[in-house]
């Protein structure tokens, strides 16, 4: 299981890399492998701002249909458009091309509630 040391994480399992104030956010590898194939990816693109432990939009697999929710406060600065001809690529390369939504952070501290590695990869049971 791929879990990169500079990312933070979440108990939903959404991952946060944070660039200065700009926090890049997207799903864990775990997540993309329990959700199977992605078909869609369901954002507003109206979306100006998330708030931390909201939902933010929808993640569709053939299987299921599954929230994505917020790691912190921030306003929306950039979707990925990408994802809208290809959503496929959450599954094949989750931490990269596969990012979701790009925010600039507005709390900085909630970035403390997230979890380490480590501890993402103990709460995977790893």
């Amino acid at each position: 299981m791929n879990v990169p040391a500079n990312l933070k994480y979440t108990k939903d399992h959404e991952w946060i890399k944070v660039e200065g104030n700009i926090g890049t956010i997207g799903i864990t590898d775990f997540a993309q492998g329990e959700l199977g194939d992605i078909v869609y990816i369901d954002i507003n693109p109206d979306l100006s701002e998330i708030t931390s432990g909201e939902s933010f939009g929808t993640i569709e697999a053939v299987k299921t249909v599954s929230d994505m929710y917020a790691p912190v406060d921030g306003k929306v600065i950039e979707l990925n458009k990408n994802l809208n001809d290809n959503p496929q690529v959450v599954n094949s390369d989750p931490y990269g091309g596969g990012w979701i939504v790009k925010i600039e952070i507005s709390n900085a501290v909630q970035l403390e509630n997230l979890l380490t590695p480590e501890a993402y990869q103990t709460q995977l049971g790893q």
